[in-house]
């Protein structure tokens, strides 16, 4: 059976060898992350050497993630590594202080003091330390450990609420935009962003290399969730990330069930796309089987609507990269297949202004009366392939493209499978004739079988979707 929810991975020293990694391909990833908080523009551009070979080898089309590390928002270094907190002591953040002790740490993030009055509660190593904020005293934020425990080098910081100023983008940010524009990323993710203002800075800057990635806006500040922010962020994106690490540092982690449902909901309304992540699968890192807990958490991520699920240190550095991708790919396709379809009823509560987003909305609710076999969507930039795929029809969709740039960026919409055709001139007939080729040969149908077709006139003009067509396979193959 197709699975319509896509797999992100990111790659590691647990998935970096070709052997394991063509595995994982096989195992059913549809999209490498590269963690820039971790090795160097070198490594990445290995990395990514290797799945464009690996992929073209299996034949599957696998898009690349770069994510961007953002503003490091972290204590120091210490002089024996790590110290030992106790509740109710009191300990300093120096902002001015290179090596840290049991008494007091440096800072990385030297606008701490600025960014913090007495009361505030700062959460530190993902809330694991809690210290409330006693006093500021010009470079240094004197606190007592509410929670104690062991603080170790380089530990992040977050604030209860959120209220840190810290920019979305860092100048190895901007360093690294060029790394992935060179890599030709399929995917840009942007940690931290507070407004559609960052979002758009990071555009222009990746435009400015020569970049098209699609823009992925991590969503994991206090600020980032109301919703009039939440809508801003998503008008300067092309799809979110439900970052729930952090997140749920700064919001409560009894919130972030409630925000995630909210989060993809919005998106789809907006025709965004969506990637849940952060330890979905965080037992596999040493163990070969899912605990329960996590079985539901895919799911429920499955049942929500969103795009992709994504695994982090589970594939990055985990024992078993690979069993845990099978696992995912099971979870996926039994929750898909007990999700409930209700596209009239959504139908109901649409206004389309745009002639290709009601061609596109027309085929999915011919497709799904019809019963039909598939959309296929001949689709320059794959708008088409998106729109249709933000409502649920049970109908897979093909996106059918001769741009390679397109093939990549729809390996991560839900319910669509892209499959490249040859690009033939303005002859409308010739590629018809090619799509149902492309279709037969890659075993999606056969001769008798109803598709709905999409199609835009004149033909290669992105975003001109204007016909549908509704086919019975074979009668555009006859001579």
């Amino acid at each position: 059976m197709l699975r319509s929810t896509k797999i992100v991975a990111t790659l590691g020293p647990a998935s970096s060898e070709p052997a394991v990694l063509e595995r994982m391909i096989r195992a059913g990833v549809d999209v490498v992350r590269l963690n820039f908080s971790h090795g160097t523009a070198a490594d990445h551009e290995k990395r990514a050497a290797l799945v464009k070979e690996l992929s073209s080898k299996i034949g599957r089309t696998v898009a690349i993630l770069c994510d961007l590390q953002g503003p490091k928002i972290r204590v120091g270094k210490f002089k024996d590594g790590k110290v030992t907190l106790e509740k109710g002591q009191p300990f300093i953040l120096d902002a001015a202080a290179e090596i840290g002790d049991a008494q007091h740490a440096g800072l990385d993030y030297k606008e701490l003091p600025r960014d913090v009055n007495p009361g505030a509660v700062l959460l530190l190593d993902d809330g694991k330390i809690v210290l409330e904020v006693t006093a500021v005293k010009g470079e240094t934020v004197h606190t007592v450990v509410r929670h104690g425990g062991v603080l170790s080098n380089n530990k992040g910081i977050n604030r209860q609420g959120g209220g840190l100023t810290a920019p979305a983008l860092t100048a190895k940010d901007m360093e690294d935009i060029k790394t992935a524009v060179k890599i030709q990323a399929d995917y840009l993710a942007v940690s931290f962003p507070k407004s559609g203002a960052d979002m758009y800075m990071a555009r222009e800057l990746m435009r400015a290399a020569g970049g098209k990635a699609f823009l992925i806006a991590k969503i994991e500040r206090a600020e980032a969730v109301a919703e009039a922010a939440l809508l801003d962020i998503m008008r300067g994106s092309d799809g979110i990330m439900v970052a729930r690490g952090d997140l749920a540092v700064e919001v409560g982690d009894a919130a972030v069930p409630a925000l995630q449902k909210k989060m993809i909901r919005l998106a789809r309304e907006q025709n965004k796309l969506t990637i849940t992540a952060t330890q979905m699968m965080e037992s596999m890192i040493s163990s070969p089987v899912p605990t329960r807990a996590e079985v539901s958490d895919v799911a429920n991520a499955v049942l929500d609507g969103t795009d992709a699920v994504m695994l982090s240190a589970e594939s990055a550095s985990g024992r078993f990269p690979v069993e845990t991708i099978e696992a995912m790919a099971r979870i996926c396709v039994e929750a898909e297949q007990t999700q409930p379809l209700s596209l009239d009823a959504e139908f109901l509560n649409r206004l389309f202004s745009r002639v290709d987003q009601s061609i596109a909305m027309a085929a999915l609710f011919t497709a799904y009366h019809l019963k039909v076999k598939c959309i296929a969507s001949l689709t320059e930039s794959g708008s088409t392939a998106l729109w249709m795929s933000r409502m649920n029809s049970g109908v897979p969709i093909y996106a059918l493209t001769a741009q390679t740039s397109t093939r990549y960026k729809c390996a991560l919409f839900r319910d669509v499978f892209p499959l490249m055709v040859k690009y033939v001139g303005h002859d409308r007939e010739e590629l018809l004739r090619e799509a149902e080729k492309v279709l037969v040969e890659n075993n999606v149908v056969r001769a008798g079988d109803i598709i709905v077709l999409t199609i835009g006139e004149p033909i290669g003009k992105s975003g001109g979707t204007n016909t549908m067509k509704i086919v019975k396979v074979g009668e555009h193959l006859k001579p």
